[in-house]
């Protein structure tokens, strides 16, 4: 690549587009970025895009992966929670970077891994994607084989489903197919902006061991 990345200033909130990148660039970039930064990456055919996130993004990333995680706590159901880990095939010629992603039947496959492959490793169980800065490419997940992705807007919760290599929205999460997910989800975020992030998942975490 003619420019140097860290000549590169992505604002938060922006997005920069990159095409014609080769695989082996892309595993360059991500090495040189190194797994601590802010940027999220995406990958697919040549086209690369690097999104650095809002607070607002981060902020609705860890409240609804808190969830999740009080979710199947309670219910003592076995997981590895994966954060932001790079979910790649060069098989597929597809990488990205979901804001949270959690591996629970397929958790045993990938116990003691320190780098995913997804030509030979199961994908997560569940994706979860903020698109209050950003509109997810949902490409990407149908490829890779993701059966549920999350994604929340500024309209609140959306879960898809992988039927037949697509996704359709569902209004239930297999996951929690018992549990009124979307409702939840929607109603303790937005709490969580009026009372604070720890005080809603105090109350998020009351009412699962008062209802479930």
């Amino acid at each position: 690549m003619l420019l140097e990345l860290r000549q590169l200033r992505i604002q938060p909130g922006q997005q920069l587009l990159l095409e014609d990148v080769s695989w082996q660039q892309f595993e360059n970039i991500l090495a040189e970025l190194g797994e601590h930064r802010a940027a999220r990456l995406s990958y697919s055919h040549g086209f690369l895009e690097i999104m650095v996130p809002l607070p607002e993004h981060e902020k609705a990333k860890e409240m609804i992966g808190d969830l999740v995680k009080i979710l199947l706590n309670e219910r003592s159901i076995n997981y590895d929670s994966l954060g932001s880990t790079t979910l790649r095939s060069e098989k597929m010629t597809q990488g990205v970077e979901p804001d949270a992603c959690f591996y629970i039947q397929n958790q045993a496959a990938i116990i003691g891994k320190n780098r995913l492959d997804l030509s030979i490793d199961p994908p997560p169980d569940l994706a979860i994607e903020i698109d209050l800065t950003s509109r997810t490419q949902l490409e990407n997940y149908q490829i890779l084989g993701v059966p549920e992705l999350w994604r929340y807007g500024k309209q609140g919760l959306q879960i898809n489903i992988l039927q037949s290599g697509k996704y359709v929205e569902s209004n239930f999460s297999p996951t929690f197919p018992d549990i009124p997910i979307i409702e939840l989800v929607n109603q303790y975020v937005q709490q969580s902006q009026v009372v604070g992030s720890s005080q809603a998942i105090q109350a998020f975490r009351s009412w699962v061991r008062d209802n479930i």
